[in-house]
């Protein structure tokens, strides 16, 4: 009898911006918590240990954004902490006058969904500013979009699907003008910064500019369960939700202390290899899009870039590729084991569908069809060069494939 045995393929994972492993350095930490297991509340020396622990973690996290310890907040998610910034900044500004808040049009659904739920509810206005045919927006419109009852500027750091970075410290600027002109603390400035944290500028948040920043573990090599809100002192929130008081009144519930050591771990680690592991990945993702690219001439296929070419994340490559469905790609990459994601935009108004691909065709003065869409590639610590030739290849393939239907 003749046993034919499948031969294991290697996996070859790309999708780190959708979420990281988490690391061995982080697992180990994590690993103490099993010995404080009671509640950090209570005043008994159990409970008091692990409050102990908690602080520690605050202070570590603090310390890695040059912030005070009082201005972290642990949460459940990177979704958490948007919605917190978001909607407790709102509703802490209830006044004659409804709040307007201001985002982008390319928004994380974290932050973008916040903002049209509250403008559903008759809660605030809202102004959505547009972006460039790259993906980032003019600092003037969002200067000639501040009213005086604006409360709230909501905008990533970084994108999660084209990988575009927005200039941060110059809407900074123009928030502060804003604030002296109308002699006000407000507008404040949230960013979205879970994909920034491993490979852009966070070790100083008062240079950054910012008033609020969220982000979460499992995008940094941690757990997932937690994630952080950075508030800045003297700003003023309200709780989502009422309960035993912990995260200074303003987040209640029972401390996650396994996801806590966790992330303030992670973070750690993260800032001593970012500038490292941000220089090693450019070099990768630089050799990925070229050869990407370079597909467009011998497959038949339209490949094009989407986002900037220079202003984007280190592990960020996305491309659209004419008149073949980005899903269909997904499946036959992962038929060969390879992993990556892919968003449509041919139907902007359903959920899965790409706004932030329709909003780059509208810049760019383009019809959206029935196959615009993106294939996202986003590159971790274990991404090799040798990973992104087996794509190419893989994709090389797939495209002659379907070449002979088209």
């Amino acid at each position: 009898m003749r046993i034919s045995i499948l031969k294991s393929k290697k996996k070859i994972y790309l999708d780190y911006a959708a979420g990281t492993p988490t690391s061995s350095l982080v697992m180990k930490k994590m690993s103490l918590s099993a010995k404080l297991f009671a509640n950090g509340s209570a005043i008994h020396k159990s409970g008091v240990d692990v409050s102990i622990q908690i602080e520690k973690s605050r202070k570590i996290i603090a310390d890695a954004l040059f912030a005070h310890s009082d201005e972290i907040i642990f949460t459940g998610s990177g979704t958490e902490s948007d919605a917190l910034a978001i909607v407790g900044v709102v509703r802490a500004h209830k006044g004659e006058a409804k709040p307007h808040i201001i985002t982008t049009e390319i928004e994380h659904p974290a932050v973008l969904l916040n903002f049209k739920m509250l403008e559903a509810r008759g809660e605030a206005s809202v102004t959505y500013l547009p972006v460039n045919e790259k993906g980032i927006i003019d600092p003037k419109n969002l200067r000639d979009a501040i009213q005086e009852n604006t409360v709230l500027v909501s905008v990533m750091y970084a994108n999660n699907e084209i990988g575009t970075i927005q200039p941060i410290m110059e809407i900074a600027k123009v928030i502060r003008h804003a604030r002296k002109t109308n002699n006000s603390s407000l507008p404040l400035l949230h960013t979205d910064a879970c994909q920034a944290m491993n490979y852009l500028f966070t070790e100083n948040i008062e240079k950054l500019g910012i008033d609020l920043l969220t982000f979460n573990s499992s995008k940094i090599y941690g757990p997932k369960g937690v994630g952080i809100l950075y508030k800045k002192r003297g700003i003023n929130l309200a709780p989502l939700y009422e309960g035993g008081g912990q995260e200074f009144g303003i987040r209640s519930g029972t401390e996650n202390l396994a996801g806590i050591l966790g992330i303030a771990t992670a973070l750690e680690e993260t800032n001593k290899i970012k500038e490292r592991e941000s220089a090693r990945l450019v070099k990768i993702r630089d050799y990925g899009i070229e050869k990407l690219l370079a597909l467009g001439d011998t497959s038949g296929y339209q490949i094009i870039l989407n986002g900037d070419k220079e202003n984007r994340l280190p592990n960020n490559i996305n491309i659209s590729i004419s008149d073949i469905s980005s899903e269909l790609l997904v499946i036959e990459l992962d038929s060969k084991g390879i992993e990556v994601s892919a968003k449509s935009a041919c139907k902007s108004d359903e959920p899965d569908e790409s706004y932030v691909i329709t909003a780059l065709r509208k810049a760019q003065g383009k019809i959206i069809n029935s196959t615009d869409g993106s294939l996202r590639m986003s590159l971790g610590r274990e991404t090799k060069k040798s990973d992104i030739d087996a794509l190419v290849m893989s994709l090389s393939d797939i495209l002659k494939k379907y070449k002979k239907w088209k």
